[in-house]
């Protein structure tokens, strides 16, 4: 067998373990924070909108911090734009089409706005090239002072619990060393896993002569939305529409706030043109998307799903 043919197979086997272990480590570490949360007396909504929505979104949060602390910042970038984008095109997308979701714009109007400012921010650093510290920090306190407030809102009444998170809600009892033991599992993927997978895209995009950018923006943000695939699609089966668009909304809020905003914070990084030309646009304009379609439909019906999933096609064909 040829060396060109033996390098890509391992590069394309260490980018497969990566999301591999990633997948792995974020499941065994939501389970694990959940049953937790839950144990610990924490309401099912709570539970619902910050460890569910936020932990899907770890491996992002991984991958990102991996990738720049290495030195490859346009993976880190496209990872979480192309990830927000592939959230609503694809998985909204997809989930839209099997089954009409409802949920109105009332319930979900601070965190698709904070999305849209988060996003247009981006979009003003991108202009000028640099994500800077403070914007890093703005950022991440933003997310941290929405977790307080959302916190204390959500104790003041009982909320009900959804089918989706009955069964880790029913196990608070479970030992805490367990719980332990799974979130430090995951923890340790999460760290192996990402490590793995940028060392096998950047020899990827090395052996195919695409950019780092574009692997982000595709393989890697497709690999790390994986969680939250598998959590809609779960929220999908026990028709839990709010938790299913909840969770895409929320996973897009933590990936712009803080998986970018911790990462600017750590290692402020340069932004590359074409985000502000291409991708950012398309980002924004799913979004922004989102919001007739909740205030004037109540939520969203098949052919929806169509337009959020052809519209992903299309941008995905772009980039080819």
């Amino acid at each position: 067998m040829a060396p060109e043919s033996i390098a890509l197979i391992k590069s394309a086997g260490l980018a497969l373990g990566g999301l591999i272990m990633l997948v792995g480590g974020g499941e065994s570490l939501v389970a694990g924070a959940t049953r937790l949360a839950a144990r610990l007396g924490m309401k099912p909504l709570i539970i619902g909108l910050t460890v569910v929505a936020f932990g899907t979104s770890i491996p992002e949060l991984f991958v990102s911090l991996t990738a720049s602390l290495q030195g490859y910042p346009d993976i880190m970038i496209g990872n979480v734009v192309g990830s927000n984008i592939a959230n609503i095109g694809l998985i909204l997308g997809c989930c839209a089409l099997l089954a009409p979701l409802t949920l109105t714009m009332r319930e979900v109007w601070v965190e698709l706005l904070l999305v849209v400012c988060g996003s247009a921010l981006l979009m003003l650093c991108s202009g000028y090239g640099f994500f800077p510290r403070t914007m890093g920090l703005l950022f991440v306190l933003t997310l941290v002072s929405y977790t307080v407030l959302i916190s204390i809102s959500g104790m003041k009444g009982k909320a009900e619990v959804p089918p989706s998170l009955e069964e880790s809600v029913s196990e608070k009892n479970r030992p805490l060393p367990m719980l332990l033991c799974l979130i430090t599992a995951g923890l340790v993927l999460l760290a192996c896993g990402s490590n793995l997978f940028i060392r096998g895209a950047v020899d990827l995009a090395r052996f195919f002569g695409v950019s780092e950018l574009i692997i982000g923006l595709t393989l890697a943000a497709i690999g790390t939305s994986l969680p939250e695939l598998a959590s809609s699609l779960a929220a999908l089966r026990h028709g839990e529409s709010g938790l299913l668009i909840g969770n895409v909304i929320g996973s897009n809020m933590f990936n712009l706030f803080m998986v970018l905003g911790l990462t600017g914070l750590i290692s402020p990084f340069h932004l590359s043109p074409a985000l502000l030309h291409r991708d950012l646009p398309v980002m924004l304009a799913f979004t922004l998307l989102l919001i007739p379609v909740l205030h004037k439909t109540g939520g969203t019906r098949r052919w929806h799903g169509l337009l959020f999933l052809g519209g992903y096609l299309l941008y995905c064909a772009t980039l080819l």
